[in-house]
Parts: C-alpha cells; sequence; structure tokens
C-alpha cells in the first residue's frame, strides 16, 4: 500500500512561499556555517508575502497581538534549528517544514508582563553551527483605558486603571502629575500605582513600548443596582453604583430624595423611601452630582407597565399559591397584596411545583414589545420582589421561571449558593428586587446553553404565559420553605 502525505490546508501558502524562496538549480546546505535570518514573512495570497522585518529597527513595521501565527522565517543555514526565541521566549516547531533557506514556525504565546526586556523585539536562531540575532518589532498592541478604580483616592491610595495592554511602561501621568512607580498586572488590563498628591489637572496618560493612550479623570456616577425597586414608605433601599460624591439630588420614582447617606468607598447610597408623590406608572432612579448624572433605563415604583402581576389591580388571582395576604407579619414593609409560597418536608429531586402551593402560573401577557422581539435577550430581565423570613431561611432548591410551562428554556435563582458552590442560608431584611436577564434562561433545566434570542424563548409576538416555581431539585430534603414575592414583570434594563 502507498502511503499518502497529507499537508495542512493552512499551511500550504507558507510552504509554497518557501519553495519560491528557494534557488531554482542551486542546493544550498549549512556547510558548518553559523545561520544567516534576512527577512521574516507572513504569507499573504495577494498581491505578495507580508515583510515583517529585514532587519531595520528604524524602518521595520512593529507587529502585535499576532502570537500563534505562522511566519516565514528566510535566509541560509536555516535547516538544523535547535532553539527558535520570539522575544526570549521558546518557539516550538516542526523541522519538516524547514529547508537551508527558509523556516516556518509558528509564533509562541508571549506574556509582555514578564518578558526580559533586554530581549524584546529580537528573533534569536540558534542551529548545531551556531546562531544569530534578528530585529523583529513584535510587541503588544497599543494600552487602552476603560476605567479607573476611584478617582476620589486619598494621596498615597492604591488606585488602577482598567483598559488592555497596559504593559512594558514607559511612562505614566495621572492627573497632571507624573508617577514614579507602577505595576502592570499579569495579563496586562490593569496598572496599579498610588494616588499623588497633588493632581492638579483632569489628564492622564501612560506611554508604553507599543503606543501612548491619553484619557481624563471622569467621576460621573454610575447606577448598577437598586436592593428594592418598589418600596413602600418606611422601606429601606440601598442603590448601588460609582462615583456618588458630591450628591446634588436623587430621585426614586419621581419622588425626591432628601435624607440619605453614600458610603465611604461611593459605591453604595441608602435611604427610607418617605411617602411616595409619584403615579403609580413611576419613573426612573436618578442621581446627580456636581460631576455629572445617572438614571436608570427602567422606571422604578411603576406597579403597571410590563407588570404581569402584583395581586393589587393587575393579574390579582393565579393559581399555584398556598395563599394570598396584605398583611402577614412574617413578610412585613408591603402595603399592598401580594403571593405566598409555602411547603414543608420537599423531597429531592421533587418537581411537583402545585404540591403545596410552591408556584406562580400567570396566563399570556407581553413579555418584549414586538417590535422589540429582536433585541439581545441580556437587555430585557425578568424582575419581582421577594421577602425570605429569617425563622425559615432557604438552603437548597431553586426558584425556576419559565415560559408557559416550558422546561426548553428555564431561568434558574438560588441565592444561596455561591458560584464555587458554597451553600449560605439565605432571607432577606424586608423586600429586595431579583433581576433575572432573559439571557439567563438556559437549556437543561436552566444549566446549559443560553437561550439564542427572545423569539426562541416567548415566540414571535412576545405575548405569552409565565410560570415562577419553586423546586427542589437537590439531593437533599428541604424541610421548610417559605417566601412572598410581588410585582412580577418584564423590562428592558439596557
Amino acid at each position: 500500500m502507498k502511503k499518502k502525505l497529507f499537508i495542512s490546508m493552512c499551511l500550504l501558502p507558507l510552504l509554497f512561499a518557501m519553495v519560491a524562496l528557494l534557488p531554482a538549480c542551486k542546493k544550498n546546505n549549512d556547510n558548518g556555517a553559523a545561520p544567516v535570518i534576512t527577512s521574516v514573512r507572513i504569507n499573504s495570497p495577494s498581491p505578495m508575502d507580508t515583510i515583517l522585518s529585514t532587519g531595520n529597527p528604524t524602518t521595520d513595521p512593529s507587529w502585535s497581538g499576532e502570537t500563534g501565527k505562522y511566519v516565514a522565517i528566510v535566509g541560509h543555514n536555516l535547516q538544523n534549528a535547535t532553539e527558535i526565541d520570539f522575544d526570549g521566549v521558546p518557539a516550538s516547531f516542526n523541522r519538516a517544514l524547514f529547508s537551508p533557506n527558509s523556516a516556518v514556525v509558528q509564533v509562541p504565546a508571549i506574556v509582555f508582563s514578564t518578558v526580559d526586556t533586554t530581549k524584546l523585539y529580537t528573533l534569536r536562531y540558534v542551529t548545531t553551527s551556531g546562531s544569530t540575532t534578528f530585529s523583529f518589532k513584535l510587541g503588544p498592541p497599543a494600552p487602552t483605558i476603560t476605567a479607573i478604580s476611584n478617582v476620589f483616592a486619598n494621596p498615597g491610595d492604591s488606585v488602577y486603571l482598567y483598559g488592555k495592554n497596559l504593559v512594558l511602561v514607559q511612562h505614566l501621568v495621572y492627573g497632571g502629575t507624573a508617577i514614579p512607580s507602577y505595576k502592570s498586572s499579569l495579563d496586562g488590563t490593569a496598572l496599579g500605582f498610588l494616588m499623588p498628591a497633588a493632581t492638579p489637572t483632569a489628564q492622564i496618560e501612560v506611554v508604553t513600548k507599543s503606543g501612548t493612550v491619553k484619557d481624563t479623570i471622569n467621576a460621573t456616577p454610575t447606577i448598577t443596582g437598586i436592593s428594592n425597586e418598589m418600596a413602600a414608605p418606611g422601606d429601606s433601599v440601598f442603590i448601588h453604583g460609582t462615583y456618588f460624591n458630591s450628591i446634588q439630588s436623587i430621585s426614586f420614582g419621581g419622588t425626591a430624595i432628601t435624607s440619605f447617606k453614600s458610603s465611604k468607598d461611593m459605591k453604595t447610597i441608602a435611604f427610607v423611601m418617605p411617602a411616595i408623590t409619584s403615579s403609580q406608572s413611576g419613573g426612573p432612579a436618578s442621581v446627580t452630582t456636581k460631576f455629572g448624572s445617572a438614571a436608570t433605563v427602567y422606571n422604578v415604583e411603576d406597579f403597571v407597565d410590563g407588570v404581569f402581576q402584583n395581586w393589587d389591580n393587575v393579574n390579582g388571582y393565579p393559581w399555584g399559591l398556598s395563599n394570598t395576604s396584605n398583611n402577614d407579619p412574617q413578610f412585613p414593609g408591603n402595603t399592598g397584596w401580594y403571593g405566598e409560597l409555602f411547603d414543608t418536608a420537599i423531597a429531592s429531586n421533587d418537581f411537583s411545583w402545585w404540591g403545596g402551593g410552591r408556584g406562580v402560573n400567570m396566563g399570556g401577557s407581553q413579555w418584549v414589545p414586538a417590535s422589540d422581539i429582536s433585541n439581545n435577550p441580556a437587555n430585557y430581565a425578568v424582575k419581582f420582589e421577594i421577602s425570605v423570613p429569617a425563622s425559615t431561611p432557604w438552603t437548597g432548591g431553586a426558584l425556576y421561571v419559565a415560559e408557559n410551562y416550558s422546561f426548553t428554556y428555564v431561568a434558574r435563582y438560588t441565592p444561596w449558593m455561591s458560584s464555587t458552590g458554597k451553600t449560605t442560608p439565605f432571607s432577606t431584611n424586608g423586600w429586595v428586587t431579583v433581576t433575572i436577564p432573559l439571557s439567563s434562561f438556559l437549556t437543561n433545566n436552566g444549566t446549559g446553553t443560553a437561550v439564542p434570542s427572545i423569539k426562541a424563548l416567548v415566540g414571535a409576538s412576545g405575548n405569552t404565559g409565565m410560570n415562577i416555581w419553586y423546586i427542589n431539585d437537590g439531593s437533599t430534603i428541604v424541610k421548610s420553605f417559605a417566601l412572598a414575592i410581588d410585582n412580577i414583570r418584564v423590562v428592558k434594563i439596557k
């Protein structure tokens, strides 16, 4: 049987380039001579190979972000290589791709924050007959800045610039002041330093071996979350975000908040909800500081828009509940009606959500406007308020959110379990808001692949039923379970 030689199609252009570089009628053996490099190229189908280096650092282009690609090293006496280093990092290679005049080599993965800077921009080629070092300007891409950890840090406090390729730093200016000492993270996504004593301007400049990035210090606040979006008067509310400094005003659903407290790290605003002066459709939560303003895309204190169920004036009587109430002392702080789910001794892998009244089953309603069906699932979320008494904390099972009794895509809510699988009893201090993006609906009972589109979840019309069930999908018995739930809705969050 004849043996066939198979060559990776992705290497054929490079091999053809190598063959083209070989002399037509002349053998070239090293004869004990040291290697010589004349150029480094990457094959391009048209119009010709791209020259990456001719060995002249003043005229050669910089090549960045291309680790893992194959290059052709061109020269003489290259066939007997024993070591090839890019920026001091050894490459793996296959001598079957070598000839006396060229070598096809894959550029190794390089962590530029750890390279020996004396070997940066060099290609070292070693054979059994000698070695040579060739100028090759391979480095990281130009740096970028996306965020600052704390623009209000005190002098001497640690501050971090976040972005990409913040490595091989040569010069750093923050707030118009030169920073003498700084350190890059291993992956180049953070650059740490100590806040200087003076920041006379808003200027930021980072100069690296591969480029310069300039930015300005920006303290505009952001809102990333709210503890209870449907707070009743007297409820505690926490707004989470960044740069809550020098606050001038806060509006919560159209109600002015005049008494509040901002945390020392400026990431939380706490207040007690006053008498509500806005309408049932509420409004956004907004924070204005002397540096700028932030507001939520969605409304808070909105008991009508996008609501499936609020037990007051929207779909007040779904089935599957243990009870409805407006004054249960187990769940204080809600002045309206709400649903209650209770059960005891729930066996492991018990999916009988109807047993003991552990579900809320709602008829068809508009999840997403028909005009927004093509929107990204991450832009919309199911939201609702819950209250879990400390006397009956959650330690197992999951709250399932499903579309019209379907298990094709399910979102699981398990606040008692951390991302590492550690279980901690969960309860709430009053009512809190749960936010579940539609992108969190997954196959395999909420543990598999994400829903590809809103249409795949709720159909072309966007109008369908919704179910929220407590299911013990764990391996141990849940002794008791108690939950109050209210204001089930779907809203745009981005």
